[in-house]
C-alpha cells in the first residue's frame, strides 16, 4: 500500500516510514559485512584487508547509482505530493532510461580499468591478486545494485518502505548462507564470497523489479509516458546528477582516504576494514532516517504544507540527536567485542587500532546525523546543489586534514581518524547557517 506522508500525525508517520528503511539498509550492509566477517575468520588477515578495501571501492561505485536513484526519488515524491500521476509516470520512464544507461557505462569502465583502479588505491603487492580476484566477480553485480536501488527509491518515494525491506531480508539471508557454503564448504576463497554477494544482489534487484511491475499498476507507465518531454528529462537529470555528485564526492573522498590508509600497511588496512564496517552499521540508522525525512519533506513540499514541514523538521532534529548519542555510547562501550567479530583475538595490533578508530569516530555521531538531515532537507526542497556543497566541505576537510596530519610523525595514522568528525561539524555549521539566512526562500 502506498503511504501519503502529507496526512496524519507528523512524527508517527515519519518514524513508521523510516523504520523499514533503516532495517532494510542494515540488511544491505550485511552483504559485504558477511563477506568480511567470514573471510576474516576463515581466510586470514590478508584476505580481510583485500575484501575490506574492495568494500570502500564498491561503496563508491554504489554511491553513484544510489545518488541517481535518490535524486529521481525526490522528484517522484514531489510529483506524488502534487497528485500529478502522468508527470510521475513520465519521470519514472526518464529516470529508468537515464540510470540504466549510466549503469552500463560504469560497468564497462570498471572492468576495463581495474588495474589502474588498484594502482590508484595503492594496494600492496601481497594482496593485489586477492583483491583483483574479488573485484572481477563483485563488479558483475553492479546492474543488480541499480535495479534494487531504482525500484526501492520509487516505492519509498510514494511512501512504501516495507516492500524493499522484505526483498532485502530474503537476499541478506541468502547471502550469508551462500557465503558459508562457497567459502567454508566449497573452499572458493575470496571469489566465493564475491559470488555469494552477486547472486544475492540479483535476487533482490530482479525480484523487486518484477514485484513492483506486477503489484503496483498505478506506477506502471503506458506508451504515452515513453514520449519524454525535454523539461521532464532536464528535471530528472538535474536532481539525479547533483545527488549523484553529492553521493559520489562523499565516497570518492573516502576512497582517497582508503589509499592513504593502505600506505600504512596491512595491519592498518585490516583494522580500518573491520572498524569501517562497524562504523557504517552504527550511523546507518541516522542516515536512513535522513532519507526518510527527505521523502516526508518532499511530499509535503509538493503539497505546499509548510506547517507540516516545520513540525517535521523540529521533531527530526530531536530524534536524530538523541539516537546519535545512544549509538555513540554503544560503540564506545562495545568497541572491543565488536572488533572481535571480525578479527581473531591474537591479532592484538589490529584490534587496538580498530578500537582507537571507533573511540574517535563513535564519539561524534551527532555530527553525521545532523549532516544527513541537511542533505535530505536541501534535496527535498529542490536545492540538491547545496547538498553537494556540504559534501565537498565535509569530505574536502577530511581528505586534506587526513593527508596533512598523518604526515606529522608524532600524529601519524590517528590524524586520519580525527579528520572525519572535524569535517562533519564544519559542514553542519555551513548548512545550518544557510538555512537560517535563506529559510523564507526555501519554504515560501
Amino acid at each position: 500500500m502506498n503511504g501519503d506522508l502529507t496526512k496524519g500525525p507528523v512524527m508517527k508517520s515519519m518514524l513508521l516510514f523510516a523504520v523499514p528503511m533503516i532495517l532494510g539498509n542494515l540488511l544491505q550492509q550485511c552483504y559485504n559485512v558477511a563477506d568480511t566477517l567470514i573471510v576474516g575468520q576463515f581466510l586470514g588477515s590478508d584476505a580481510l584487508a583485500a575484501v575490506g578495501s574492495a568494500f570502500t571501492l564498491m561503496t563508491f561505485l554504489t554511491s553513484i547509482l544510489l545518488g541517481l536513484c535518490m535524486g529521481s526519488g525526490a522528484v517522484f515524491s514531489i510529483r506524488f505530493g502534487e497528485k500529478e500521476e502522468d508527470r510521475l509516470k513520465e519521470g519514472i520512464c526518464a529516470a529508468f532510461l537515464l540510470t540504466a544507461g549510466l549503469t552500463l557505462l560504469l560497468n564497462l569502465a570498471v572492468f576495463l580499468f581495474i588495474d589502474q583502479i588498484l594502482l590508484f588505491l595503492r594496494v600492496p603487492d601481497e594482496i593485489w591478486e586477492l583483491m583483483r580476484e574479488y573485484l572481477l566477480v563483485i563488479f558483475c553485480g553492479i546492474a543488480a545494485t541499480f535495479l534494487y536501488n531504482y525500484f526501492a527509491s520509487l516505492l519509498r518515494a510514494v511512501g512504501n518502505s516495507i516492500t524493499p525491506l522484505i526483498f532485502l531480508a530474503v537476499s541478506a539471508i541468502l547471502n550469508i548462507g551462500l557465503d558459508l557454503w562457497f567459502v567454508v564448504g566449497l573452499h572458493r576463497g575470496v571469489a566465493g564470497a564475491a559470488e555469494a554477494t552477486v547472486i544475492s544482489q540479483y535476487v533482490s534487484g530482479v525480484g523487486l523489479g518484477i514485484y513492483t511491475w506486477v503489484r503496483f499498476p498505478s506506477l506502471r507507465p503506458g506508451r504515452a509516458h515513453l514520449r519524454i518531454r525535454k523539461e521532464t528529462l532536464r528535471e530528472i537529470a538535474g536532481f539525479s546528477m547533483l545527488t549523484c555528485v553529492q553521493q559520489s564526492v562523499m565516497n570518492l573522498g573516502i576512497l582517497m582516504v582508503q589509499g592513504l590508509v593502505n600506505s600504512f600497511g596491512t595491519t592498518i588496512m585490516a583494522a580500518f576494514a573491520a572498524a569501517v564496517k562497524i562504523d557504517a552499521f552504527a550511523y546507518l540508522p541516522v542516515q536512513d532516517f535522513g532519507n526518510a525525512f527527505s521523502t516526508f519533506i518532499a511530499q509535503n513540499y509538493g503539497a505546499k504544507k509548510k506547517d507540516r514541514i516545520q513540525t517535521g523538521l523540529k521533531g527530526a532534529v530531536t530524534v536524530s540527536v538523541l539516537f546519535s548519542i545512544l549509538l555513540s555510547a554503544i560503540v564506545w562501550i562495545f568497541s572491543r567485542p565488536l572488533m572481535l567479530l571480525f578479527v581473531h583475538a591474537e591479532e592484538t595490533e589490529i584490534i587496538a587500532e580498530g578500537i582507537r578508530y571507533l573511540h574517535i569516530e563513535g564519539a561524534f555521531y551527532c555530527g553525521i546525523g545532523c549532516l544527513f538531515l541537511l542533505y535530505g532537507l536541501y534535496r527535498a526542497v529542490g536545492r540538491p546543489g547545496m547538498s553537494v556543497v556540504l559534501t565537498v566541505i565535509s569530505l574536502g576537510t577530511r581528505v586534506i586534514l587526513a593527508y596533512l596530519l598523518s604526515a606529522v610523525p608524532s600524529i601519524g595514522v590517528i590524524g586520519i581518524w580525527w579528520a572525519v568528525p572535524i569535517g562533519w561539524f564544519l559542514a553542519d555549521a555551513v548548512g545550518i547557517l544557510y538555512y537560517l539566512f535563506r529559510r523564507k526562500r526555501l519554504l515560501p
